[in-house]
């Protein structure tokens, strides 16, 4: 932490001491213009999926309020807008990442920051320090026990998340150092996310991100009513990092080093694709087998080399995730992605239907690609993708993507960004004039008075 910063006792307590201090005008210019992209990002996905039936079901279950659900008419109470919006942006697993979590914190930090200065009546300054608060202790407490959570069983996004966006709601709203601090106590005793939706491609991680976000709301507002959550909530004998990642003990440095003077936020990563995360290097390594002049036909088998701890959720078991039976399984088949972006030179929404992942070329291509695990890669520090081709010639190709397209090595760039959000947006029914009126709105939100600008969006 800060050299100047007084020593606290636990790390919530030194946590809710830098949130309570930060000035927004200290804000680093890329971290604010990272937040906006955030809103932007999280924005174009949630009207792309408005009309799916897992965000539907979500509205049929909303109550009526002051908030809004980009992309639906009316307005929601603070909880259910979160819920919608949140679950909406994580929805096609197409929303932005960390390396190193990995962890998704627009789809979490944004929708809850949003519905609370809603609710509250509060203006873009609340809102962008509630945003770099979340996004910024999301990314750094997913380094705190690398791949344990994963391992068991649980998805760091929905339980690193609850308590990130109690401690952004907290920041929006003004609350002193006690009562963030329990608000992230509170936090604890609400995390959840399992991630048994691998076994079948079901759609509860969709929700993780929603859910998250309205824990994150409940737990500010139960603090701010004067309800007390545990101090050691993170170092605790009984504490959220022995609850949820027991395998591995627990290094708070990544958490609290630097905090007050860099941003680790500035280092994440927007998504190329709308699949997970760890499967983008092989896309991209598929697609320069394909641009090589390579066709489907000339290949024997295709073999990745992984990292171990990605194996469970996006390799195994092989012949399911050679023949996944939802558009969602599919986005975590490492093998129907690659055949996808070999095929179709991309995987966007589109290439995500029930007629493209059960196309027969598709799962031809997809059965013969399978996987060998390298002890030296670089997960989860960096996403990288390799894979040997062997041609039905007696020849072979190999071929390496050394890091994540727009990740910190090769970050997309602010047109790229905006433009997937317009075709996110026009796909979901938007005219690019509406559009690029959101994009104008995001360039003045953080210097607005209120937020209901916001509203203009609910249709």
């Amino acid at each position: 932490m800060n050299q100047h910063s007084p020593i606290k006792d636990t790390v919530a307590e030194a946590l809710a001491h830098w949130i309570v201090n930060l000035n927004v005008s200290r804000v680093s210019p890329k971290s604010r213009e990272i937040a906006r992209m955030l809103v932007v990002d999280v924005a174009g996905l949630a009207v792309a999926a408005r009309g799916e039936e897992y965000v539907t079901s979500c509205v049929g279950a909303a109550e009526p309020g002051l908030a809004t659900a980009i992309g639906h008419e009316g307005g929601f109470d603070s909880f259910s807008a979160a819920l919608i919006n949140g679950t909406a942006a994580h929805g096609e697993d197409y929303d932005d990442t960390f390396e190193g979590g990995p962890v998704h914190s627009g789809a979490v930090i944004v929708p809850a920051v949003l519905a609370a200065c809603q609710r509250e009546g509060l203006g873009g300054e609340a809102l962008l320090k509630g945003i770099v608060v979340g996004v910024e202790l999301l990314c750094r407490l997913s380094l705190v026990a690398p791949k344990a959570i994963h391992k068991a069983g649980f998805h760091p996004t929905a339980v690193i998340g609850t308590v990130a966006a109690a401690a952004a709601v907290s920041a929006a709203l003004g609350l002193d150092e006690k009562r963030t601090v329990s608000a992230i106590g509170i936090a604890g005793s609400m995390a959840a996310g399992i991630i048994e939706y691998l076994a079948e491609g079901t759609w509860t991680k969709r929700m993780h991100a929603g859910n998250a976000a309205q824990s994150g709301i409940r737990a500010a507002l139960l603090a701010r009513g004067g309800f007390l959550g545990p101090r050691s909530v993170f170092e605790g004998t009984h504490g959220f990092f022995q609850a949820f990642a027991p395998s591995r003990a627990p290094d708070f440095s990544p958490v609290l080093d630097t905090l007050g003077q860099e941003w680790v936020m500035e280092t994440i990563a927007f998504k190329p694709y709308a699949c997970g995360t760890m499967t983008q290097p092989f896309i991209d390594c598929a697609i320069q087998l394909a641009e090589r002049g390579i066709a489907a036909s000339d290949i024997e088998t295709i073999v990745c080399q992984v990292g171990e701890g990605t194996v469970h959720r996006l390799w195994e078991p092989l012949a399911s995730k050679h023949a996944p039976q939802t558009t969602y399984a599919a986005k975590f088949s490492t093998p129907i992605c690659m055949a996808l972006g070999f095929i179709d030179r991309k995987a966007g929404l589109a290439q995500f239907t029930e007629e493209r992942i059960f196309d027969p070329a598709v799962r031809e291509l997809a059965s013969k690609i399978s996987y060998v695990i390298d002890p030296n890669d670089e997960y989860p520090t960096n996403f990288t993708g390799q894979l040997k081709a062997h041609l039905k010639d007696g020849s072979e190709i190999e071929i390496r993507q050394p890091h994540m397209r727009g990740g910190k090595h090769a970050p997309l760039t602010i047109a790229e960004i905006e433009e997937k959000f317009t075709d996110n947006a026009i796909y979901g029914g938007w005219k690019r004039e509406t559009a690029e009126a959101f994009l104008a709105l995001s360039h003045t939100i953080f210097g607005s008075k209120d937020v209901n600008g916001f509203k203009e969006y609910a249709l």
